[in-house]
């Protein structure tokens, strides 16, 4: 068994018990206690869970996602800042991707080059985008997913892989120079990730909040995009030089 599915296992256990104690971790995945220490140890490092006595506790960090309208009020003036400077990458005649959610919803306004197509599993995206000068714009189909108002799915997922992007636009969770590119939801993070794989380049938008966090599901490692964001990290020196910062 590979170490990131016994990392699944003891997350989709804790997450449908809160608790477990640590012979209950040992017997579900039949390694040794030391192997599940070690894993525990790991998991709590990226803030996943909290060992206590016994055994280990979800992190209620883990679960959480906030819904397209709580993500749409914060951080309003950084996410605009960085979709202006997204929307200066696209050239005329690309074929994009844009991801659902609200920093990749803030680019729409600013984009005017001519003859470009636009493909997104955003609702709120393919509305605003219907009747914008000089954009073809396709919708993918699949599970709408009520709270971030995004497709996602095995549908989605085979529309997707139809389609070969010049660039790509991916909203992220969690930016973190170990656990590379994460997100809450497993379908979400296999469209974003899916969309990498079919985009000449890839680039992600994440404010200063974003870096150091871990989410729950990888979605990639940090060389596979530009990661674009309008503040230098803390810890700068940890993360690649694939890096744009926006200096004004």
């Amino acid at each position: 068994m590979l170490t990131e599915e016994r990392y699944i296992m003891i997350i989709n256990h804790l997450k449908e018990h809160k608790f477990s104690h640590l012979e209950d971790l040992v017997k579900l995945i039949n390694l040794s206690e030391s192997t599940i220490r070690r894993d525990l140890a790991t998991l709590e490092k990226a803030n996943l869970l909290k060992r206590v006595r016994g055994g280990a506790q979800i992190s209620q960090k883990t679960l959480t996602e906030f819904s397209e309208q709580e993500k749409t009020v914060q951080n309003v003036t950084a996410k605009k800042r960085i979709a202006r400077y997204a929307s200066s990458l696209i050239e005329d005649g690309d074929c994009i991707y844009l991801d659902a959610g609200t920093s990749t919803f803030a680019m729409i306004e600013y984009i005017s080059q001519a003859n470009i197509v636009i493909v997104t599993n955003g609702l709120k995206h393919i509305n605003a985008l219907v009747g914008k000068n000089n954009i073809s714009a396709y919708i993918i189909g699949g599970k709408l997913k009520a709270t971030t108002r995004a497709i996602i799915g095995s549908d989605a997922l085979k529309n997707l892989e139809k389609f070969k992007f010049n660039k790509c636009f991916l909203g992220i969770n969690g930016v973190h120079s170990e656990y590379g590119f994460t997100t809450p939801d497993p379908e979400e993070a296999t469209l974003k990730a899916s969309a990498i794989l079919h985009s000449h380049q890839a680039f992600i938008l994440a404010d200063n909040s974003k870096f150091a966090e871990v989410s729950f599901v990888k979605v990639a490692n940090l060389s596979s995009a530009t990661i674009i964001t309008e503040t230098e990290p803390e810890d700068m020196a940890i993360y690649p030089t694939t890096i744009k910062v926006i200096k004004s």
